[in-house]
């Protein structure tokens, strides 16, 4: 038998690096990773954090070390580390022989003006400038080939991957009027905002509630815009907080260029995701719901076409923790190694 993958996971406390954790232990192709953590001191133990995993024996949290992570025959590392943290710590790994995927927006935009709503405090660095030209986008149904060589693998995020997948198909048909607009009207779970609690997040804030936030300005519309080689003034994008843990549903809203039947806008789905696992097109009239797409890797789709033939609102579901973060991650280390793209997933 070969000898199995050996990874490790910076950030390994929060909740995707907690959800990437328990993908990678249970993966057949894996070895138990090596989980890292900043503030990792004495005996420190992930399942004391998480209890799900008490009882299982201990998953000892290591702080990083380069030298130890070499000694342990770690190939692969993986960051879900803050944005700046990863700026920092991608070129350290790198120049250590590993290879990298980052599940924070490091390392995901190259137009500038874009990634200024990051305020990264090394943009201009030669250093910056070759890791923003390295790193791959990594989301696979569009970048598969180019993520099975990559060094550094830039994970989506997780609003971004809805709309997207989403949008992709029907960009690429150059069926959809962009003079109109497309508005995007996308909901997440309160995971979405990361561990840390703030006053936006607690539960007095959340329950019962539906807020819209980030408007015209959220991280996420960079990334949206360049991925789709669309401008500002082509899509509206607009976040809201759901009060539930996790999932993410994204309405998007589009005319078209010239009527067209549902079979023919479901034949360019299909035709487009034909053998990419982990995206399900739903047959007219269905609809995705967030429980549907909830605890699994799938980006589930969806659409509805008025009578009229030419406007168009396509629904999007994902696990923001999964397809949105870990699982993707997961999806991509399958193809930076040949693994097929649903182990350890399904």
């Amino acid at each position: 038998m070969p000898a199995k993958l050996k990874t490790a996971v910076m950030g390994a406390t929060g909740y995707s690096g907690f959800e990437l954790t328990r993908i990678l232990l249970r993966h057949p192709l894996v070895d138990f990773p090596e989980l890292l953590s900043r503030s990792a001191e004495g005996n420190a133990n992930l399942a004391d954090l998480f209890p799900a995993l008490s009882g299982n024996g201990r998953y000892p949290l290591k702080p990083l070390s380069w030298s130890a992570l070499k000694d342990q025959g770690v190939k692969l590392l993986f960051l879900a580390t803050p944005h700046e943290a990863s700026r920092a710590l991608v070129p350290e790994a790198v120049a250590n022989g590993l290879r990298v995927i980052d599940l924070s927006g490091a390392w995901r935009l190259r137009n500038p003006e874009y990634r200024a709503v990051y305020g990264f405090k090394d943009e201009g660095s030669k250093a910056a400038a070759e890791y923003t030209d390295k790193a791959v986008y990594g989301l696979p149904e569009l970048n598969r080939d180019k993520i099975a060589d990559a060094t550094v693998v830039a994970n989506p995020g997780c609003y971004a991957t809805t709309v997207i997948l989403a949008l992709a198909p029907l960009l690429k048909a150059d069926v959809v009027d962009k003079s109109k607009g497309i508005i995007s009207d996308s909901k997440s779970g309160v995971s979405g905002a990361g561990k840390e609690p703030t006053a936006r997040t607690h539960f007095v804030s959340v329950a019962d509630n539906l807020s819209a936030y980030g408007l015209f300005g959220h991280r996420h519309l960079g990334e949206i815009l360049e991925q789709l080689d669309l401008n500002d003034s082509e899509l509206t994008f607009t976040p809201h907080l759901l009060p539930i843990p996790r999932g993410i549903l994204s309405t998007i809203y589009l005319q078209l260029k010239s009527a067209m039947t549902a079979a023919q806008i479901e034949a360019i789905f299909r035709d487009f995701y034909q053998g990419k696992r982990w995206v399900r097109v739903f047959a007219n009239p269905k609809l995705p719901e967030i429980q549907f797409s909830v605890n699994t890797n799938y980006c589930d789709l969806g659409f509805a076409l008025a009578k009229d033939g030419r406007r168009l609102i396509v629904v999007s579901c994902e696990d923001n923790l999964l397809k949105g973060a870990a699982g993707q991650a997961v999806q991509n280390m399958n193809l930076m190694y040949g693994f097929d793209e649903a182990e350890g997933l399904q």
